[in-house]
């Protein structure tokens, strides 16, 4: 191919997770390939497997490649090779550890992809992804630039996991991650966080938040909702948003929830699913309240729910910038957070916008959601400080870092 067909071709950019579960990591992810590939970006979204409950939400202009996933043996040589220098962080995780994550069993298809298809630019997101994206353009020997985004507040993910593995996260990061051409915090909390962890100089993070309001969010907080406990006759209800994983702290949610219940008729929905699910019922039938909590697993759009909430409760231990907060002030719902590290306290501006309480105090949330259903806060004054997280601002950031054209870290937005 001659250079000047080469030169006129668009900019071309992978965007790397490890499948397409409904997270809001993924869900950022998914609005940033969108992003860019209306500005006429050539965008492939590279997964370790195509699956999940965002991938029917892939846009047509953006091409998906699915890796293939190798032993864990060949994934963890892989990953040594990559980096011989720093074998030493490896060599327990190899010899001790019983299997590696998805992505890393898929990096040599990766290694392999980068060298047959040479993009621009590799876009990963959350921790082992990332730790991926690098081994895999030093193995595959091209100038393609690498940017990871860590979306979690990853002392707090360390020190909350139980996996055996996760204590060998730390020197991972600190030998792998200064060797990205820029690193993201998806808040300031979460930059400030990497920086001390890894020992990073605080300028090398980039603070981008999470792209969430969309056109798209507008449009579907409005569809119709066919639910009882939606009629404008019945009693409020108060709505919780997650996977149920113990980083939600749903227990925290629904202890403070009966305690509400037993001063006035109101009702609890939780939207998400997951491996707690038998735990949080029967919790809801150990406190009396079971009759009044409808757990509605994983919905499509939980939009036209938030629009017809009464408050919206984040209940979590820790999170990255938690997007579901985001969307609910883009729908007007009040909402009620723990000040959990990091971004609630970034995202409502220090409690501007909605209550903040301590992490796991159920009488503390419990009455920061009486509070909020005694006097609530002005509609409009929610939809604007949503309209700061558009995918328009983020995108045109992330643009900047994958071509290589932003001079300096931002952060304290």
């Amino acid at each position: 191919m001659n250079h000047s067909l080469c030169d006129s071709l668009p900019p071309h950019f992978a965007v790397f997770l490890p499948d397409l579960s409904g997270g809001g990591a993924e869900r950022a992810m998914l609005n940033i390939a969108d992003g860019l590939a209306r500005r006429a970006h050539r965008v492939d979204l590279v997964l370790c497997r195509a699956t999940g409950a965002w991938l029917d939400h892939v846009p047509a202009a953006v091409r998906i490649v699915e890796l293939r996933e190798r032993s864990h043996w060949l994934g963890r040589a892989c990953a040594a090779a990559a980096d011989l220098k720093g074998f030493p962080s490896f060599l327990l995780p190899i010899i001790l550890a019983r299997k590696f994550p998805l992505s890393v069993r898929c990096l040599p298809d990766l290694v392999q992809y980068l060298r047959r298809e040479k993009p621009t630019a590799l876009l990963s997101a959350m921790t082992y992804t990332n730790l991926t994206a690098v081994w895999g353009r030093r193995q595959a020997g091209i100038s393609a630039r690498v940017i990871v985004s860590e979306q979690n507040h990853l002392s707090s993910r360390i020190r909350n996991r139980r996996r055996w593995r996760s204590r060998f996260v730390t020197p991972l990061v600190r030998r792998t991650y200064p060797q990205a051409d820029a690193i993201v915090g998806v808040s300031d909390g979460v930059a400030d966080d990497l920086s001390r962890l890894a020992h990073l100089p605080r300028k090398r993070i980039t603070t981008i938040y999470n792209p969430a309001v969309t056109p798209d969010l507008y449009a579907k907080r409005h569809a119709p909702l066919d639910h009882p406990w939606f009629r404008p006759d019945a009693p409020s209800v108060v709505l919780g948003i997650g996977r149920l994983h113990r980083q939600k702290d749903f227990p925290t949610l629904l202890s403070a929830f009966a305690r509400v219940r037993a001063q006035r008729p109101v009702r609890l929905v939780i939207l998400g699913e997951g491996r707690l699910r038998a735990e949080l019922e029967m919790l809801a039938r150990t406190l009396g309240i079971a009759a009044d909590v409808a757990m509605l697993g994983f919905v499509e759009n939980p939009y036209a729910y938030l629009a017809r909430t009464a408050v919206f409760v984040l209940s979590s231990a820790c999170e990255g910038l938690p997007t579901v907060l985001i969307e609910a002030l883009a729908c007007g719902c009040p909402v009620v957070s723990t000040d959990c590290p990091s971004g609630p306290a970034e995202i409502l501006d220090g409690g501007k916008y909605g209550r903040l309480v301590p992490v796991g105090d159920d009488a503390a949330l419990a009455q920061a959601i009486c509070d909020t259903l005694d006097h609530v806060p002005p509609r409009e004054k929610l939809i604007e400080r949503a309209r700061f997280f558009s995918v328009d601002r983020a995108v045109e950031q992330y643009e900047r870092l994958l071509l290589g054209t932003d001079p300096a870290p931002r952060q304290r937005r």
